[in-house]
Order: C-alpha cells, then structure tokens, then sequence
C-alpha cells in the first residue's frame, strides 16, 4: 500500500497572510491532491505541525484550511493520520490539549495521535510518535525501546539534523536511540536531511528567507517496499537574484510576479541602467522588492569571507577562527537562534 506523508503545514503562517495561503494552494490543488489521485493513495500521515500558532487559530486560517484541505480530504475518502507537533500543542510540558484534536473533530476520517501509538498501516507495524515532552519523554523512550514495531513515524528533535541549510540541530534526542528501525520518518526540520536510517522529510513550501533555495515537497511511502519517493514541489517564493550590470531588456521577469525577491548587486557600473533593471521588476508585479548593495563583512588580513559561504557561515567561521576567551560554541548557538529568528521575521 502507498500512503503519502506530509508534515509541517504551518497553516495560518506568516499571520495568517493570504500571499502564503495562495501559494500553499498552489501546490495542493497542482501537485499534492492530483498525485493521490494519479497513485490511488487514500491514507495520509500527517506529521505534525499542522497549524502555525500553539496559541490560538485565526478564524479565517481555519476557514481556508477546512475548504481546501480537510474537506477535500473527506471527500476523495482518504484517511489522514495526524500526529501532534510543539506548533500544536497548547503547552509545552503536554500534548493534552491540542490544535489539532480540538479543530477536526468534525472530520471522521482524521484521527488525532497526542500519545505515542502503535498502527497498523496495511501490514506494516508502525510506531507514531507525537512531540516529546516533560510528561511523555520516559513513557515514549520505553515503548520505543520494547515496541516491535519496524517503522516510526513522529515529531521528533534529534541531534546532528539540519534545521535548515544553515543550522544544524545541536542539542535534542540522539538519534541512536531509535536505531532499531528500519526507517524513521520525521518532522519538525523543514529541510530533508537523513542519516541513512532517520529521515527528516522537509515541509512542503518555503515560508521564510533561510528557506531560499531549499527544495521542498512531501513523500509517498510504499508500506511493503519501504522505498519513498520525494514528491517535489517546483513553485517558489523566495529569489535572490544576483546583479551584474545584466540587461534589463533582456531579463526575463515573469516568474517573479507575486514572489519575494532579494536583488544582491555585485557589479553596478551604470546607474540608471540599474534603476531601468529594478523599474522592470517592480512592473513585473513581485510583492516585494530588497536590494543589498554590500552583502560582504568587513574583512582583514587574517580572515577573509569566501562568496560561496552563507551569512551563518561566516559567522560561525569567523567566531571559531577568533582568539576570544569564552566558549565558542556557546556563542555560535547564540548567533544561530538570533539569525533562525531575524530570518523569521522578514
């Protein structure tokens, strides 16, 4: 049996901005709903994160979620298993009250998992496993470690996995603890990244700047193969475009209608040239339109900043090269949650 897996959704991201909402749609009515169709898939896994805010749900973010994704669901008959994440969990020392248990009951076909489960899909046992918190962490690492269960699939924050292209995780669970599966699907990073045996999944689209570039999507999962298969989403909506005294008659700017675009100059002999360029893609329709014109750090003689690093890169280099006596890693884990949160704010 083929079931498809998806997981942070973040539905009512971004402020519940209908420039996201829009985009998201993109992707489930061209790519998500019409390959359950194409492959005869009528079981989803949904591995948390569902909703954006553990705080509360904007009404018109319920709304749009209900008709163009549950509703839809329910109607085509599919199962959906939906696993609790932190983004839906009311609190973080439980997972008792959550957004997704308390928003879908009306759906009969969706089954909310807050406690680690074990479930039969077809004939694969498999091990769900919501967020990991003060309340469930010793009963959770006991059932992993008696459960015969071959495969899991969960929520989980383990060490050594990307959070993005620029982070990667340092602290959280290790990851040989789950070692005794044969594969382990999870949420949370919205990058995949894998070790071989654990598979982080990634989100389905990108939803802040450290997401540029990024592919994103989400996996059918053969239940009596094991093979996966990475469904790819092609829309984007974040560009950099790099600036070289290009020809703005030439420049090609459909793509960017809609879109949130960084222009990166790194060569600009002629002014009004440049402005004939940005003039063109403001006319283009983008939503919004940054223009770095000095994206280097100052350099010196002992440390030199290469373009091919990205900005947390350099920084975590730049600290680790440094004579200064605190400690490094301290430091660059500060860095890193500031730069994971000003990325989140633009």
């Amino acid at each position: 049996m083929k079931v498809a897996i998806i997981t942070d959704q973040h539905f009512g991201a971004r402020k519940n901005s209908k420039l996201f909402h829009d985009y998201f749609l993109k992707f489930y009515n061209d790519v998500f709903f019409p390959t359950l169709e194409k492959e005869g898939i009528t079981t989803v896994i949904d591995m948390g994160d569902t909703f954006d805010s553990r705080k509360g749900i904007d009404f018109s973010a319920l709304s749009w979620a209900k008709c163009n994704y549950y509703d839809r669901l329910q109607e085509m008959g599919v199962t959906v298993h939906t696993i609790v994440g932190n983004h839906t969990a009311y609190y973080k020392n439980t997972n008792n009250v959550n957004a997704v248990d308390l928003l879908l009951r009306e759906y009969d076909n969706v089954t909310v998992y807050s406690e680690p489960t074990e479930v039969k899909l077809d004939n694969l046992n498999t091990l769900f496993i919501p967020w990991i918190n003060q309340e469930n962490e010793a009963y959770t690492l006991n059932l992993v470690k008696n459960t015969s269960c071959v495969c899991a699939m969960g929520h989980l924050e383990l060490q050594g996995f990307r959070v993005n292209k620029q982070i990667v995780m340092e602290h959280g669970l290790e990851s040989k603890l789950f070692e005794k599966f044969s594969l382990v699907f999870s949420g949370h990073y919205h990058t995949r990244s894998n070790n071989g045996t654990v598979f982080y999944l990634g989100n389905p689209y990108e939803l802040y700047w450290n997401d540029v570039n990024d592919t994103r999507g989400f996996t059918i999962f053969d239940t009596e193969t094991l093979e996966r298969t990475s469904i790819d989403n092609p829309y984007r909506m974040f560009y950099n475009i790099y600036y070289e005294d290009t020809n703005h008659q030439t420049f090609d700017t459909r793509e960017y209608e809609g879109k949130i675009v960084k222009v990166i100059v790194r060569k600009k002999s002629d002014s009004k040239k440049f402005e004939k360029f940005i003039d063109k893609l403001y006319s283009s329709g983008v939503h919004e339109l940054k223009i770095v014109e000095n994206f280097q750090i100052q350099e010196s003689e002992e440390f030199e900043a290469f373009e091919s690093e990205d900005t947390l890169s350099i920084l975590n280099r730049y600290i680790e090269e440094s004579e200064i006596d605190l400690e490094k890693s301290v430091i660059q884990r500060m860095i890193q949650n500031i730069y994971q949160e000003a990325c989140e704010l633009v």
